[in-house]
């Protein structure tokens, strides 16, 4: 499952800022609805799973031979042992903190490259913007899959489970910096920007005060996507043995599996498990996410 961030409507997402007088409990009211708060659920119970779970693990899981190997699902190994005698659940849960933690970073450092490099050429315009929107679309026209590719098949073996990530990052940021820039652009023209402009403050402070509040929406929909799609990402480049295999992630513990015939061993809980936990996760964030931006969009009243 999968997000095209292209269908987003931009226009219908960008949030008229919510007077400050306004009770915190009311301003969020209209958040409310079935599909972000089942998200929400999905998100936050993995989420706190993850994170906690770990710190009662008996062993690092991804050690190998920690114990009998092939294991059934039992009361001490609740989802068996695989072929490298590792506890499969204590590795399902360590690979989705992991996976998670991969997400949030690189959509942290995706957003804020696309919202400085959106917000500052569409406001800005002229020269700059021509220049920037060169290198914007140049990042859009490479395909991103052979060079992930490629570059996975130059550093595998010799790079940290973070380098993946600014790989991610890296080529991830375009789309959103586009989208950024024509939500900039509509509003560079309007009559509150011409009156700051008028009124003496400076471009940084009119990217700030008056117009991220109105891409701020945006930015909370595209975070999320990011994440969903850092982990895909990572989660492809795994499978196919191009990202670092030896730290449990979704994409690992589905290589190994797959490299060692699960399916064909009767190891099927080795394979399914990851493929349900990954699904549910992915469930989630699209919950979320299109559940954020139903929400946007009816308090702009275009839904």
């Amino acid at each position: 499952m999968s997000i095209d961030v292209n269908n987003i409507d931009p226009v219908a997402i960008v949030v008229t800022p919510t007077p400050a007088s306004t009770s915190r409990k009311g301003s969020l009211i209209w958040l409310l609805n079935v599909r972000l708060t089942l998200g929400l659920i999905i998100l936050f119970v993995m989420g706190l799973g993850s994170f906690i779970l770990p710190g009662f693990a008996p062993v690092d899981p991804s050690i190998q031979a920690s114990y009998m190997r092939n294991l059934p699902v039992s009361g001490v190994h609740l989802l068996g042992t695989n072929a490298l005698g590792q506890d499969i659940f204590w590795f399902l849960v360590f690979a989705i903190r992991n996976s998670l933690t991969l997400g949030i970073v690189v959509a942290v450092g995706v957003t804020i490259i696309a919202t400085v490099v959106g917000l500052s050429a569409g406001y800005i315009g002229g020269r700059f913007e021509r220049i920037v929107m060169l290198f914007v679309d140049t990042f859009i026209t490479v395909p991103l899959l052979p060079i992930l590719i490629i570059m996975g098949a130059l550093i595998r073996g010799n790079t940290s489970f973070l380098t993946v990530g600014f790989i991610i990052v890296l080529f991830g940021w375009a789309w959103d910096a586009r989208t950024v820039r024509a939500m900039a652009l509509s509003l560079r023209e309007r009559e509150f920007i011409n009156m700051a402009r008028f009124s003496g403050a400076n471009t940084m402070q009119i990217l700030l005060r008056e117009i991220f509040p109105y891409v701020s929406a945006y930015m909370v929909v595209g975070f999320i996507n990011t994440v969903l799609f850092a982990i895909n990402t990572e989660a492809t480049l795994a499978v196919i043995g191009l990202s670092k295999v030896e730290v449990p992630t979704l994409g690992s513990i589905i290589f190994w599996a797959l490299n060692y015939n699960a399916l064909f061993t009767g190891q099927y809980v080795w394979l399914v498990a990851p493929i349900i936990a990954t699904i549910t996760l992915f469930l989630g964030l699209f919950l979320t996410s299109t559940g954020f931006n139903q929400a946007f969009a009816s308090k702009r009243g275009v839904s």
